[in-house]
């Protein structure tokens, strides 16, 4: 048997040379250490709970998982850090984390660019495997995007227009280019926080408002802080799982069929999920006694021009090639023309 290369056991929990193991011979275990921000508990880490361990019996304990949920490896940005360096091999989290290494990955979360979840699986069915293999290329394997839904703009004082809105302290993801570029286009100027601080910045109004999906907004307890919401789907939010592809390289042929299988599958039930939660959480939320706002249509027409802004700002600045715009923009037109 050929010898294993030193450097793949540094920092990693026994990741060690599956591909070359002698056939017949039983491989060694690899356990991946994979951190998110999100709750223990929350249907995203049941759920991949679950398929991990599945995988886990499939493989025979060649390839088992352990978690590090609640954000106590840090934000987005601090846990791919930890994985460039070895210390964890993958993380559960939003695209914009992962923008740096592969831009088009942010493309679904473009300023309205959905009119309605019809139009979201249409362009996903054909541009979801465009997005994986480019981050793919970029050195992340994922397995599919994980829908968190459509974000609304929630806050503390009532803001039926942009420019109500812009008299507001709003909160923008840290390290995520795409989001602040999205709310400059609106002429908002954000306040950028880690996920983990904005509780506490609500409740010093350091922020008065945040643009998340309602599932997001009950799980984080944000909504206790908060008292309107606006009815305008202001961007469609979603995540993935992803590994470094040097690590998922070591596993065996075999062993990295089932981690697609399950894991594919895992992130198909995420999205139909979310979406089954999405009425209840909007539900829960004026049970809650969150008042929601209804635009007038000159309300409307001024969210969907600064939307228009954005999305234009957001390409000009790189933050999605325009390559990748025209090819969705062409897709979307092609959608809402067919009777």
């Amino acid at each position: 048997m050929a010898p294993c290369p030193a450097p793949l056991v540094r920092r990693l929990a026994a990741i060690v040379c599956l591909a070359l193991a002698v056939p017949g011979q039983p491989a060694l275990a690899a356990t991946l250490k994979i951190a998110t921000v999100a709750p223990d508990g929350s249907s995203w880490m049941n759920r991949i709970r679950a398929g991990a361990e599945e995988i886990a019996e499939r493989t025979e304990n060649r390839v088992t998982f352990r978690f590090y949920p609640g954000g106590v490896m840090g934000d987005d940005a601090a846990v791919v850090r930890k994985i460039r360096i070895g210390q964890l091999q993958g993380a559960a989290l939003t695209t914009g984390a992962l923008q740096k290494f592969y831009t088009d990955v942010q493309l679904y979360n473009l300023p309205m660019l959905f009119r309605d979840y019809a139009e979201v699986d249409a362009v996903r069915a054909e541009l979801d495997p465009v997005l994986l293999a480019g981050l793919e290329e970029a050195g992340w394997v994922a397995f599919g995007f994980g829908e968190a839904g459509f974000a609304y703009a929630m806050s503390q004082q009532p803001a039926l227009t942009p420019e109500q809105a812009r008299a507001q302290k709003v909160w923008a993801p840290a390290d995520d280019p795409g989001a602040l570029a999205a709310l400059e286009g609106f002429g908002i100027r954000p306040v950028p926080l880690a996920i983990a601080d904005v509780l506490t910045g609500l409740q010093t109004e350091l922020v008065e408002a945040v643009a998340v999906p309602p599932v997001a907004a009950l799980a984080l307890q944000w909504y206790t802080q908060l008292d309107y919401l606006l009815e305008v789907p202001l961007m469609y939010v979603y995540g993935t799982l992803a590994l470094d592809a040097k690590v998922f390289a070591r596993l065996s042929e075999a062993d990295r069929a089932v981690v697609r299988e399950v894991l594919g599958r895992t992130f198909d039930e995420l999205s139909a999920e979310s979406r089954r939660d999405h009425a209840g959480a909007l539900e829960a939320l004026a049970g809650q006694g969150i008042e929601f706002l209804t635009p007038d249509a000159e309300g409307l027409a001024a969210w969907q021009d600064g939307a228009e802004r954005a999305r234009a700002r957001m390409v000009e600045a790189g933050t999605i090639t325009p390559a990748m715009h025209a090819r969705v923009t062409e897709l979307l037109e092609a959608i809402r023309s067919t009777p």
